[in-house]
């Protein structure tokens, strides 16, 4: 038995790893990724707005004078690793091998979401003008709802924020308060059997992600039951990637045991404030 097992027992893992990461990380697809990131930091360029001028013969052509200017994005190395002892080899059935694969591959997948979404709320924190803080709707101390959700997209369309690549980040409790809301299930204002299915992917331009309680933070909620919900346009986010999430497998002498671990580096930031809207939700 001894070593001889490492090789069947690595390409084994490494399968299952990436099947289950694929499979939670939610939000993968919801910001401008950079991968193979050299280095702790990562900068994200940003080209300043610019305005035509009235051409006056035999003038000289007058500078729109865009001005460059970066987001960094810092990187942080994450590990979730589990011991699988040498003994125990022959106990271990398909199962119990699948549900260590998902322990590690599950986590790593969780926390690549929560990268993303502390940079969201890290990026709104303390803005009174660029983000705009949907309180409105059937009632400012409200779940949310449909108005809730025709109020940022007003704030992304007065900001001329792109229609397309809209994305909006809410919580199972929100979920349930938008299937309640009729103009959001009903047939007679949207060809759409979300009621059904027991979810919402698109609405009002947005691609809708729903995410539970996690111990990694998930969307925060105050002393009030205020949660905040997040409505952006992908390139209003970079996700800088050095490691992309990989597994290892690795024999411990001293352990008598095999080392599975997946690991991660990355960081993300917001890069423009102006398509990123703070939807306040009162869970009751």
């Amino acid at each position: 038995m001894a070593t001889t097992l490492s090789n069947a027992f690595i390409t084994l893992f490494e399968a299952e790893v990436h099947q289950a990461y694929q499979a939670t990380a939610t939000l993968r697809n919801v910001s401008r990724m950079r991968s193979g990131v050299t280095g702790s930091t990562a900068k994200f360029p940003i080209l300043a707005k610019g305005t035509a001028s009235v051409r006056t013969p035999s003038t000289d052509v007058v500078p729109i004078s865009g001005q460059f200017s970066t987001a960094t994005a810092t990187l942080t190395d994450y590990i979730a690793s589990e011991y699988s002892d040498i003994f125990n080899q022959a106990k271990v059935n398909f199962d119990e091998r699948q549900e260590l694969a998902k322990l590690v591959g599950n986590a790593i997948g969780r926390r690549e979401d929560q990268i993303i979404i502390d940079a969201l709320i890290a990026g709104s924190a303390g803005s009174t003008v660029a983000n705009t803080v949907v309180t409105t709707g059937s009632a400012s101390a409200s779940d949310l709802n449909v108005g809730k959700i025709i109020s940022a997209k007003k704030a992304l369309d007065t900001a001329s924020v792109p229609p397309q690549d809209r994305h909006m980040i809410i919580h199972a409790s929100s979920l349930a308060s938008l299937l309640a809301d009729e103009r959001a299930v009903s047939s007679d204002f949207i060809q759409l059997q979300a009621l059904a299915r027991g979810e919402i992917q698109q609405f009002a331009g947005f691609n809708i992600h729903m995410i539970g309680d996690r111990d990694e933070g998930g969307l925060p909620k105050d002393g009030s039951n205020d949660r905040t919900c997040l409505a952006f346009h992908k390139d209003a986010i970079g996700c800088a990637v050095g490691i992309a999430p990989k597994v290892e497998v690795n024999y411990i002498p001293e352990k008598t045991s095999f080392l599975v671990s997946a690991m991660y580096s990355a960081g993300a930031t917001v890069i423009d404030t102006a398509g990123l809207v703070d939807i306040t939700c009162r869970e009751s």
